[in-house]
């Protein structure tokens, strides 16, 4: 039975909620990747039982945030270089179809929707927080655009995971400005409606953020 502490967080269901927390603490490397994560102590912290923090670390876990060991726990989920090339590769498929098929059916008000965001991309080069939030709402975007909404599940999942990587590409001195000059190109080749350029560009975008995050 939950606590009274338990409904504080209501209306969502507790364990999204604590979820959630749990993912902002990840991010912001409070908890950082491969740390053991202190069951007792965060139900503490948060207020509540242990019972919603475990269906929230359940969450996590299928979300690849948060890896369950066994006997020993919950640990933050910790990327290898193998894993970090795995995730660009899958992440170079998908968004690659996916600004094909913008590309191919966007309308004019969907394309100047991320003409929108990539002019903000471009004036936010020298703010490094700026521009990885802007960057993700015009990958975000463009996924959304695409449709399908297995495609966009999936790459939501591993972009999560993607900020786990301590060697982001975006850390690497200079990539901000290639990553831009990247972005440039796809969205002229999504506004020339070129379904094969626009997929060459994206898959290039994503094999250049490998060879950046791995060196």
């Amino acid at each position: 039975m939950p606590t009274d502490a338990d409904t504080l967080l209501a209306p969502r269901a507790l364990y999204q909620q604590v979820a959630e927390r749990l993912r902002e603490q990840i991010f912001a490397r409070a908890l950082e990747p491969g740390s053991w994560i202190d069951e007792q102590k965060l139900a503490a912290d948060y207020g509540i039982s242990r019972t919603p923090l475990r269906e929230a670390l359940k969450v996590l876990a299928v979300e690849g945030l948060v890896t369950m060991k066994v006997r020993r726990g919950a640990y933050v989920t910790e990327m290898s270089t193998d894993d970090v090339r795995q995730v660009y590769r899958l992440l170079g498929l998908l968004e690659s179809d996916a600004a094909a098929e913008v590309a191919e059916r966007a309308t004019e008000a969907q394309v100047r929707e991320l003409r929108a965001l990539h002019e903000a991309l471009e004036a936010q080069v020298s703010q490094r927080d700026a521009f990885f939030d802007t960057n993700e709402q015009f990958h975000s975007r463009l996924m959304t655009i695409a449709g399908n909404r297995w495609r966009q599940q999936i790459v939501g999942d591993l972009r999560k995971v993607m900020k786990l990587n301590r060697h982001h590409s975006l850390f690497k001195s200079g990539r901000l400005a290639e990553s831009l000059a990247e972005h440039r190109a796809v969205m002229a080749a999504l506004e020339a409606r070129d379904p094969r350029e626009a997929a060459r560009l994206m898959r290039a975008h994503f094999d250049n953020g490998l060879a950046a995050a791995t060196v």
